[in-house]
């Protein structure tokens, strides 16, 4: 099943997600629905506070590209992403490893056609549950750890233009504005015909 995306202004944005204690068909149901929202957007990534639930929950499938080649030791264990993707990271807990930071351009799909360069650390370490509850540590870098940056910012109730610098976001700062005003509009709407 689709389910709607919550675009910028609406306030769950902000929330940061609770953990997440039981592990059933709810959430496996879930994990589905997000990938299959996720890929009718074209996205790589979905957090559950863009779907509406403040919960410690994102989705992931980042495409392999022959240029920029991702590094990935799951568990111990030297693998290639893509026997990873489609990921789901449950309770995820980032530990930035020792690296550069890099500027790359993001997209949000929560910010639809809005994008910016934000400066993140090359290499990074996260520990996190899978569908079932099993713990596991996962080290990466390149886009695979970007995205997972990005989607637990999002489930910390932190957002990619907070991350961007003052000159990059004064870019796209009437785009983010008129995004915000439309929400809050449209939720406006919808709270009065309750």
């Amino acid at each position: 099943m689709l389910l709607e995306i919550v675009k910028y202004g609406n306030p769950i944005l902000d929330k940061k997600g609770k953990m997440v204690t039981e592990f059933s068909d709810t959430i496996s149901v879930l994990y589905q629905n997000m990938l299959d929202t996720m890929y009718k957007e074209e996205g790589i990534g979905l957090a559950a506070q863009q779907v509406g639930l403040a919960i410690q929950f994102c989705v992931i499938d980042v495409p392999s590209h022959p240029e920029y080649p991702i590094t990935s030791i799951l568990d111990g264990q030297s693998l290639s992403p893509q026997l990873l993707m489609p990921m789901c990271l449950i309770n995820p807990e980032i530990q930035f490893l020792p690296s550069d930071e890099y500027y790359y351009e993001e997209g949000c799909l929560s910010f639809p056609e809005i994008k910016g360069d934000v400066a993140r650390p090359e290499l990074i370490s996260v520990q996190y549950q899978d569908l079932d509850g099993n713990p596991h540590k996962l080290e990466c870098d390149g886009l695979l750890g970007r995205c997972i940056q990005h989607e637990v910012d999002h489930l910390n109730g932190i957002l990619f233009t907070d991350r961007m610098e003052k000159d990059v976001f004064s870019g796209i700062k009437k785009e983010v504005q008129m995004l915000k005003k439309n929400t809050q509009s449209i939720l406006k709407k919808q709270n009065n015909i309750k």
